[in-house]
């Protein structure tokens, strides 16, 4: 099943690409997976981690998914998929935090999994542009969500690893951000 999703899921982000980096798209659904792989989850659950942006990305609708993939699968990357008309953005992310900690366990580690990714991406971003993560810098209303996810995730599943990994991210970024590099090697 998951080699499944990820050929349906390369193909379907072919072209595509992460605007923190401009890297193929695809490694940030690969990364979701490994990160529920290496933590123990089901093929399943796996399969979501590739396929959990595929409804917001791609003309695929849940009933694609649902055919493909079945009910489990097509109904956890549902529940993984933002509401578009919700706005503004703070609105649109609650509201997903809230219906991810109503699901199940299934839902709140592919959520963690995939908040794990995206800090990382956001440091490494922050990296080549520091104003990033200044006092009301341009990521300030992501980073908020990351902090208002990590809550949510806590007072669910406070114990599950990708929540401590979470925890450990935020903190990390907070405590040691990243300096502007200038050149390979090169700090500024």
């Amino acid at each position: 099943m998951a080699r499944e999703a990820l050929s349906y899921a390369r193909e379907l982000h072919r072209g595509q690409r992460r605007a923190s980096d401009e890297a193929p798209f695809i490694l940030h659904p690969l990364e979701v997976a490994s990160l529920l792989y290496n933590t123990g989850h089901s093929e399943p659950v796996v399969a979501v981690g590739i396929l959990h942006d595929i409804l917001e990305d791609t003309p695929v609708r849940p009933h694609d998914l649902e055919e493909r993939f079945g009910a489990e699968v097509a109904g956890l990357v549902s529940v993984m998929t933002e509401d578009p008309g919700i706005e503004p953005f703070e609105a649109r992310k609650a509201a997903l935090r809230h219906r991810v900690a109503k699901f199940n366990g299934s839902a709140i580690a592919v959520y963690a999994a995939d908040k794990v990714a995206k800090v990382r991406e956001l440091r490494a971003h922050a990296t080549r542009d520091p104003r990033l993560l200044a006092p009301d810098g341009p990521a300030q209303a992501r980073l908020d969500h990351y902090l208002e996810s990590v809550a949510m995730l806590e007072d669910t599943m406070p114990d599950h690893p990708l929540v401590r990994q979470l925890r450990f991210e935020l903190e990390a970024l907070q405590a040691l951000p990243p300096k502007a590099t200038v050149g390979r090697g090169q700090q500024t």
